[in-house]
Formats: structure tokens, C-alpha cells, sequence
């Protein structure tokens, strides 16, 4: 598509999650059962650390914030892929993809230094228990959640705002993203590609490292411990949080490190509801 046609652009084509017609119905309802389950159940957490007083601590603030931002990635995505599965047409407007994708892009950079703030939340309270409610203070915890949402609304602007002047018709992915976004674009993308290598590959690794080093931190005092009670409640204080870290950046790692030869939208879709939902 020419220039000259962008600036009549008025809608992309999403291709869905799968071509084949009798999949639609029956994945309709698993994502549909899915979806229902997310929404309860990040509510019903916001709900109770909001208003139990007992639940007013670094930990559940952590939590209440990463259920925050969990369904509000699950309600970008979810219901127009709902939509999708039972339309004829999977078309989006211009101008709703555009904000679609800038809700993702803040959303999910916020989830990379959530779960790394969780992590450290968890290494004060393991290795520094008689310090952990000094150095731990509200006010730490207003920065360490204050900065992503700023540092990813920066990015989500300077992103969204390039990407949705260039491009144009059919998107290989059930949602609006990034990538599949400039593979549509015709031509002078290699410097924002390269911005948006850089700037993932920052958001990715300096989490990663914050978390990885956390729990190495962890598990050096866990097995210094000389009570077995006191590492089982160790571990289970850090359980539920290292499971979503586990999905979450195994997902991401499956689908950017993949040789060239092995890649693959349809495979990048199904690891995308690892992460997205």
C-alpha cells in the first residue's frame, strides 16, 4: 500500500487466534471460561486488600498492583478476541488499535518491574526480616510502583505514536501488538525496530536480573535456615509469586529466543495467551 493510502486508513483485519471454523465455538468457551475466572478473581483480590486492614502491607500492595495490571492486560485482549471468534468479519478500527495496543505496551512493561519489585519485596522479607518494615516503607512502595507506570507510559507513547503513523492492513495475531504490527510495514522500520529490540531487550533482562538475583539471595538464606518449618513458610511466601514468574518469562524467552528457522506466528500465538491473559 502506497503513502499516498495510508491516510485513509480506516481499519485492520485481525487474523484470529485460528483459521479453522470448528475450533471457533469451542475455543469461544475456553477463552470465554478463562476470562470470567481472571476478572473474579483479580477483583475479588483488589476488593479484599483494598478493604481488609489486615492485608494493608508491602506484600499485598505488591499483589493488588499485579492483580491491577493482570486484568487490565486480560480485558485489552479478551473481549475483542471473544468478539472476534463469533464475527465474520475480524476487523478493528484504526483508531481503537491504536489504543488497544498502547494499553497493552504500558500494561505489560508494567508487569516486567512489578514482578521484579515483588521479588525484592520478598528477598527484604526473607533475608532482612528486622529491617523489612524500615527499609520496606509506603513511600518506597509508591516509588517502586510510581516509576513503571511512568516509565512505561513514556515508552507506550513514543511507541504507539510511530508505529500507528505506518501501518496498514492485515494483523498475523489475535491483538494488536508491536510485532506483528511492523511486519506490516513497508519500508524505513530498521530504526524503530532497533528501538524496540533495545528497549525490550532493557525491559526484559533488567527484570529478569532483579528477580533472579532475589531469589538466588533467597534460597542462600532459605537453606541456611536451621528449622524446617521456617523454610516451608519461606517457600510458600514466595510460591504463588515464582509460579507466574516462571509463565511469564518462559513464554516471553520461548517466543524471542526461538531460532529463525523454527519461528513461527501460529506458535508465538499460542505462547501469547501464557502472557497476555
Amino acid at each position: 500500500m502506497g503513502q499516498q493510502n495510508l491516510s485513509s486508513l480506516t481499519e485492520f483485519i485481525l487474523m484470529g487466534v485460528t483459521r479453522q471454523p470448528e475450533l471457533q465455538a469451542p475455543l469461544f468457551g475456553v477463552f470465554l471460561i478463562i476470562y470470567t475466572i481472571i476478572v473474579v478473581g483479580n477483583l475479588g483480590m483488589i476488593i479484599f486488600t483494598q478493604v481488609d486492614s489486615c492485608l494493608h502491607t508491602p506484600m499485598y500492595f505488591f499483589i493488588k498492583h499485579l492483580a491491577f495490571i493482570d486484568l487490565g492486560n486480560s480485558t485489552v485482549i479478551c473481549p475483542k478476541m471473544l468478539v472476534n471468534f463469533t464475527a465474520d468479519q475480524n476487523s478493528i478500527s484504526y483508531y481503537a488499535c491504536a489504543t488497544l495496543l498502547a494499553f497493552f505496551l504500558m500494561l505489560i512493561i508494567c508487569e516486567f518491574f512489578a514482578l521484579s519489585a515483588m521479588a525484592y519485596d520478598r528477598y527484604l522479607a526473607i533475608c532482612n526480616p528486622l529491617l523489612y518494615n524500615v527499609i520496606m516503607s509506603q513511600r518506597l512502595c509508591h516509588v517502586l510502583v510510581g516509576i513503571p507506570y511512568l516509565y512505561s507510559t513514556f515508552q507506550t507513547l513514543m511507541f504507539t505514536i510511530k508505529i500507528v503513523i505506518l501501518t496498514f492492513c492485515a494483523i498475523s495475531h489475535f491483538y494488536c501488538d508491536d510485532v506483528p504490527l511492523l511486519l506490516m510495514l513497508g519500508s524505513n522500520v530498521q530504526k524503530m525496530e532497533l528501538l524496540i529490540i533495545l528497549f525490550s531487550a532493557f525491559n526484559l533482562i533488567s527484570s529478569l536480573l532483579v528477580v533472579l538475583v532475589s531469589y538466588i539471595l533467597i534460597l542462600i538464606a532459605v537453606f541456611r535456615m536451621h528449622s524446617a518449618e521456617d523454610r516451608k513458610k519461606a517457600f510458600s511466601t514466595c510460591g504463588s509469586h515464582l509460579m507466574v514468574v516462571v509463565v511469564f518469562y518462559g513464554s516471553l524467552l520461548f517466543m524471542y529466543m526461538q531460532p529463525n528457522f523454527t519461528h513461527s506466528f501460529d506458535t508465538n500465538k499460542m505462547a501469547s495467551v501464557f502472557y497476555t491473559l
